[in-house]
C-alpha cells in the first residue's frame, strides 16, 4: 500500500479503485479486527468423549453441538492429559503437567511453589473479570485471588460495565453419577438395542442399558449448552465473546475415564470466534482441524489471546492467539492413584499412534473402585467375566497388563490389538518410547516415587522443589523403574542389585520389579527378607508382597499387618491395596487389624474405602 501512495505517478482511479476493493472485501475492517480485548467464555463438560453428530457420531442427538461446529472450529485430536477430572484440572489451571507437581494421584492436596499461578490470576491482572460456575476440584492447594467468584451464582453478568471477562460454567449432566440409578427401559429416548458397543464390552443388557441411558444425558447436555449461549446472545455479548468448548476428559462406562486410552483421553473440543474476532481463529468457520492439542496447552493458549505473556515455566504450548506455537508432534498423558486403587502410567499419542506404559502391569486394569463399581454396566461386565462368558478382548480388562502397548488408532480406534511385540512396529515403539523418557526427563516426573514417600517429603519441600534439585537422582531412579517393570526374566540380576542400592526409590522398584516377576524371582528371595526391615515403609510393604508371592508369607505378613499402624494415610493405602491382591489367608490374618482401623468411620478416606472392602469380602 505504501509503495503505491508513494508512486506519484499513480492515478486517482487507480486509488479510488483500490480503496473501494478494500472495502468491499473487508467491510467493516475495525470492527473484524478489534483491539478491544474479547470475553472469554469457557462451557466444560464432564466424563464424555466426543459422543457428538459433528464428529461423526451418528446414534448422538447433538444439535447445538452441531451447530456451533459449523460456526466454530472443530478440534479432531484433541487430549486430557489425565483421564479424570482432578488431576486433568490441575493441568489446565496451571499450564503444567501434573506429574511434574506431584499432583497427579487422585484428590491429592500437596503444596507446589508460590511461583506456580493459576492462570486466571493472569487475566485478573490484566483487567478480566473471572467466575467459575461452580466446579474447582484443581488436586492441589488453591492460592489466593483466583476469581472473582467461584460458586453456584458466579457469573459474568455481575462484572463492572464495560469491563471483559472470562467466565466458566461447568455442566455435570454427563457425569459418571448419571448412570448409576437407571432409567426404565420404556422412559430412555435412546434405544438400547440400537447401541454399538465396543469390542472390549460383553452384550449385557445393563451393558446396553448404560450406554443408551448415557446418550441420553448427552443429549441433556447438548440443550443445557443451547440454553448458555442462549443467554450469551440474548445479553448482546455473542459478538464480543470467544466460545470454547470442551470435555474434561472421556467417559464414561468402564475402560475409559480413569483409563489413558482414547475413550479415557480423547475429548471434544470446539472455539467460536465472532466476527471481530476472526482474525484470532486458526482456520474458517466450519473448519475441522488434526492438529493436536492437550489441556496443558490451555492456560498458555487463554493467556496468548488476551495479549499476555505466557511465563517461562509454563509447559504447555499456545495454539490460538499471537503466541501461538508450531503444532505438537506428541501428546503426553499420565495415570497415577485412582481413589483408593494405586497404579502409575505413562502414554504418548501422535497422529496415528498411542504408546503405554505400564509400571505396574501386575496390577489388573479392573481393580475395584467403589464409585465405578456403582454402575450396574460396570457390575455385570464383571459378572460376566467370572462366568467365562467374556472373550480374548473383554476379558483383557480384568487381567494383568502388559508392560508396553501400542495401537495404531488409525485402523484400531477400540485399541483392543496391541502391536507392541509385532517386529513390524519395533521401529515405531523404540520412537515412541523414546519420547516418553524424554518427556519424563524433561518434567522430572514425581511418579517414580511411591506416594507414601511423596506425602512424607512434601511435609518439608514440595515435590517439584525436591525432583529438580540434586538429591533427586533422577536417571538413576527411572532406570530401576524401566528395567524393572519389563516382566524380563533375564534382567532378574540387575533387578537383585537394585535391592541392594543405597537410595530407597531404586529399592522401590527392585522390590516392585521382584513383585511383578513373581515365582520367578525366587533367587531375590534372601535380599527380600532383608528389606523387611527397611527404613522406608513403601519398600518393606512391596518386599513382603514380593515374598508373599514366594511362599513365606510366615515372615511376611506381620510386616503388611504392622503397616496398617503407619501415620501416612498413603502408605495404609498402599498396604491395603496389596493385601486385598493377596488375598487368602494373608488377608484374613490383617482383619482384625482392618476392622480395628475401619470401624465406626465414614468411608470418605480412602484407606477406609479399601479396607472396608476388604472386610466385606473375607468378612
Amino acid at each position: 500500500m505504501k509503495k503505491l501512495f508513494s508512486n506519484t505517478l499513480i492515478s486517482f482511479t487507480s486509488i479510488f479503485l483500490l480503496i473501494l476493493s478494500v472495502s468491499s472485501c473487508n467491510p467493516d475492517k475495525d470492527k473484524i479486527e478489534s483491539k478491544e480485548p474479547p470475553n472469554l467464555l469457557w462451557i466444560v463438560s464432564e466424563d464424555n468423549s466426543p459422543f457428538f453428530g459433528c464428529y461423526g457420531d451418528e446414534f448422538a442427538t447433538t444439535p447445538t453441538f452441531d451447530k456451533l461446529a459449523s460456526e466454530g472450529v472443530l478440534y479432531e485430536n484433541a487430549f486430557a492429559n489425565a483421564p479424570v477430572c482432578a488431576p486433568a484440572r490441575s493441568t489446565i489451571i496451571t499450564g503444567m503437567y501434573p506429574p511434574s507437581m506431584g499432583t497427579q494421584n487422585m484428590r491429592s492436596r500437596y503444596p507446589t511453589p508460590e511461583s506456580i499461578k493459576f492462570f486466571p490470576q493472569y487475566l485478573r491482572e490484566a483487567g478480566y473479570y473471572c467466575t467459575n460456575n461452580a466446579k474447582e476440584d484443581y488436586n492441589m492447594i488453591k492460592p489466593e485471588g483466583v476469581w472473582d467468584e467461584s460458586s453456584r451464582k458466579a457469573h459474568y453478568k455481575n462484572r463492572k460495565d464495560g469491563q471483559p471477562f472470562f467466565a466458566i460454567f461447568n455442566l455435570g449432566v454427563s457425569h459418571e453419577s448419571s448412570i448409576h440409578k437407571s432409567i426404565p427401559n420404556d422412559s430412555l429416548r435412546h434405544n438400547p438395542a440400537k447401541v454399538k458397543l465396543p469390542p472390549y464390552h460383553p452384550d449385557t443388557p445393563e451393558m446396553r442399558h448404560d450406554w443408551a441411558q448415557y446418550y441420553d444425558k448427552i443429549e441433556d447436555l447438548d440443550g443445557q449448552v443451547a440454553a448458555i449461549l442462549k443467554e450469551l446472545e440474548d445479553a448482546g455479548l455473542a459478538e464480543n465473546t470467544i466460545v470454547g468448548y470442551y470435555g474434561d476428559h472421556g467417559g464414561v462406562i468402564a475402560r475409559s475415564k480413569r483409563f489413558v486410552y482414547e475413550s479415557g483421553t480423547h475429548v471434544p473440543m470446539i472455539w467460536r470466534f465472532p466476527d471481530k474476532y476472526k482474525h484470532l481463529a486458526p482456520a474458517k468457520s466450519g473448519s475441522k482441524l488434526d492438529r493436536l492439542v492437550s489441556f496443558v496447552d490451555l492456560a498458555p493458549t487463554m493467556l496468548s489471546l488476551v495479549g499476555v505473556e505466557v511465563p517461562e515455566y509454563m509447559q504447555g504450548k499456545a495454539f490460538l492467539g499471537d503466541q501461538q506455537t508450531q503444532p505438537r508432534e506428541y501428546v503426553h498423558l499420565f495415570r497415577g492413584r485412582m481413589d483408593e486403587r494405586i497404579d502409575m502410567v505413562r502414554a504418548v499419542r501422535n497422529k496415528q499412534f498411542r504408546y503405554i506404559k505400564n509400571y505396574m502391569p501386575h496390577r489388573i486394569y479392573g481393580q475395584y473402585i467403589e464409585y465405578l463399581w456403582r454402575a450396574p454396566s460396570c457390575r455385570s461386565w464383571e459378572e460376566a467375566y467370572k462366568a467365562g462368558t467374556c472373550n480374548k478382548a473383554q476379558s483383557a480388562f480384568w487381567e494383568q497388563k502388559p508392560p508396553e502397548e501400542l495401537y495404531d488408532v488409525t485402523v484400531d480406534p477400540w485399541e483392543v490389538n496391541n502391536l507392541a511385540d509385532d517386529p513390524k512396529y519395533a521401529d515405531v515403539l523404540e520412537r515412541m518410547r523414546g519420547e516418553k523418557e524424554r518427556w519424563m526427563s524433561e518434567i522430572r516426573d514425581t511418579g517414580l516415587m511411591p506416594e507414601g514417600e511423596m506425602s512424607t517429603r512434601n511435609e518439608t519441600q514440595s515435590s517439584f522443589e525436591y525432583v529438580h534439585s540434586d538429591a533427586y537422582s533422577f536417571e538413576k531412579i527411572k532406570t530401576a523403574a524401566d528395567v524393572a517393570t519389563m516382566r524380563d526374566i533375564g534382567k532378574l540380576d540387575e533387578i537383585i542389585g537394585f535391592l541392594k542400592d543405597e537410595n530407597p526409590l531404586v529399592r522401590y522398584w527392585g522390590a516392585t520389579g521382584c513383585l511383578i516377576l513373581g515365582e520367578a524371582a525366587k533367587s531375590a528371595q534372601n535380599d527380600l527378607k532383608e528389606l523387611l526391615v527397611d527404613k522406608n515403609a513403601d519398600v518393606r510393604i512391596a518386599a513382603a508382597e514380593a515374598l508373599c508371592n514366594l511362599g513365606e508369607s510366615g515372615v511376611a505378613t506381620p510386616v503388611l499387618i504392622e503397616a496398617l499402624n503407619e501415620d501416612n494415610l498413603m502408605v495404609r493405602v498402599h498396604v491395603l491395596n496389596s493385601l486385598e491382591i493377596l488375598g487368602g489367608e494373608v488377608a484374613k490374618a490383617a482383619i482384625p487389624k482392618v476392622k480395628e482401623l475401619v470401624d465406626g468411620r465414614e468411608d470418605r478416606g480412602y484407606d477406609i474405602r479399601a479396607g472396608k472392602r476388604l472386610v466385606e469380602i473375607y468378612e
